[in-house]
């Protein structure tokens, strides 16, 4: 082929990519040109200007639901029961290393840099903008409760928390002291993602189980599973135009550049280094001691997935994307339906970082002294808080109040970062994605003998149940 034809051909298969990736440029320059006009932009124009990346958001996540039951489903049902628990292994395994292995990196930067002990950082007052209703313990056994819901429909569109109420007739309660309050639970606006990743495993290897007899529900979840990605693929097509608004919206909505640059420059560029030195350096030591290749090639086709979580910010939102970017890879479809919904909801290796980053800077930032056991609990806390964040927008900082109750920083200190929040969860959204696409590389590699061995066993199984039939046509005649 022609060096010609090769261009054009190269330029046809990554044209979306090179769009939604001028989309995200595009967008920051304009609204950086759009800010510099000196304009004061009200809320309402700059809701007006997001409003077509909003439309692009909400339709990513009106296939969440469907698309991540469906995958999972039809992945483990079509899978050998041996082989599924196998591949689920060594996912949550790998999860669970690239996620404390961000953790420490970020731990160990911190310390090192020590951002918040900069003497040109001028310590601002907190303002409150989170009312803390409940407990460290709480947290984490509402994430433990969201794994099983109570009603499955419900699951779809509200999650379970507790929330601890003071009553003034309570003589029992003591202001102040939260663990002495009434405990109630509320549901709260958005899907219970751990909850139906559990309920489809189960339905999954109860089909697997079910041999023939569960093929009518196979088939019914395999044809969603394919229908939300060809919906999918429509859908990618406006994301240029999407992340193009989005980003735009976003920048024009900002307070201060000042603060970006200025006094929280030094803990701005700790979180940013510890997510490249993480994504680009612990994933790929990973990536290579277990597949034995470069990643390079498969990172540089993630360039449409990355661009989108960072347009984005949402994990959950990406992951349609994302199981189409290794689908094009030639991935196994069973492999990547099983394991990218499971990473983008447990998977979160740049929220734990930035979390146990951030706790350790307010520390710094109060003159509050940290010893080896409150960095300990930080670790621990900021990795169970980033496996219970959800794969929304800024969804870290909610789960951040738990991280800074590790060190006995009040809830009001989540305000101290807001201020550079929102660019920060782009870069640690795209680093989780990336995690999630390489994840599925590394398990699809190492999964592949065991594939083969599933396939030669289900073709003699063939073989022999067609041998039987004309034996038995045979004795009939």
């Amino acid at each position: 082929m022609p060096v010609q034809g090769k261009v054009r051909k190269f330029l046809r298969e990554n044209l979306l990519t090179f769009l939604t990736v001028i989309g995200v440029v595009s967008g920051t320059l304009l609204g950086c040109g759009l800010r510099a006009t000196g304009h004061n932009f009200t809320r309402r124009e700059v809701m007006y200007f997001q409003y077509p990346g909003e439309l692009f958001l909400r339709m990513l996540k009106c296939l969440i639901v469907p698309l991540l039951v469906s995958s999972i489903v039809s992945a483990i049902g079509s899978l050998d029961l041996s082989l599924s628990g196998k591949v689920g292994m060594r996912a949550i395994v790998y999860y669970m290393t690239t996620t404390v292995c961000a953790v420490m990196l970020g731990i160990a930067l911190v310390t090192t840099i020590k951002p918040g002990k900069d003497p040109a950082y001028v310590q601002p007052t907190a303002t409150k903008v989170l009312s803390k209703d409940t407990l460290t313990s709480d947290t984490l056994l509402d994430l433990i409760r969201n794994v099983v819901p109570e009603n499955i429909a419900q699951a779809t569109i509200a999650s379970y928390r507790t929330k601890l109420v003071y009553d003034v007739n309570d003589t029992h309660a003591i202001k102040g002291h939260p663990e002495t309050y009434k405990i109630e639970g509320e549901y709260q606006n958005g899907s219970n993602v751990l909850g139906l990743v559990f309920f489809s495993i189960v339905l999954g290897i109860t089909l697997g189980k079910m041999g023939d007899k569960s093929m009518p529900l196979q088939n019914f979840f395999q044809s969603l599973s394919e229908a939300m990605m060809i919906i999918t693929s429509w859908v990618i097509w406006i994301s240029p135009l999407g992340v193009f608004f989005l980003v735009t919206a976003k920048i024009m909505e900002i307070d201060s550049f000042a603060d970006l640059v200025g006094r929280l420059g030094l803990y701005f560029m700790t979180v940013l280094l510890g997510l490249f030195l993480h994504g680009f350096g612990t994933l790929s030591i990973l990536f290579i001691l277990a597949t034995k290749k470069l990643p390079c090639r498969y990172i540089g086709k993630m360039g449409q997935v990355m661009a989108t979580a960072f347009g984005t910010a949402s994990s959950s939102a990406t992951m349609p994307i994302t199981i189409g970017c290794c689908d094009d890879m030639g991935l196994d479809p069973r492999i990547t339906r099983f394991v990218i919904p499971i990473g983008a909801t447990i998977n979160m290796d740049g929220t734990a970082l930035y979390e146990a980053v951030a706790a350790i800077f307010i520390a710094q930032l109060r003159k509050v002294e940290m010893s080896f056991g409150k960095i300990i609990a930080v670790s621990v806390t900021a990795t169970a808080a980033s496996i219970g964040a959800a794969g929304i927008p800024q969804a870290g900082l909610v789960t951040m109040v738990m991280v800074l109750d590790t060190v006995n920083l009040p809830a009001e200190d989540v305000s101290l970062i807001l201020a550079v929040d929102w660019l920060l969860d782009r870069f640690r959204t795209t680093i989780n994605v990336v995690c999630d696409a390489l994840g599925a590389i590394i398990v699809a590699t190492l999964s592949q003998g065991d594939i083969e061995k599933s396939r030669a066993l289900q073709t003699e199984r063939d073989g022999n149940n067609t041998h039987e039939l004309t034996d038995l046509e045979k004795v009939d005649h």
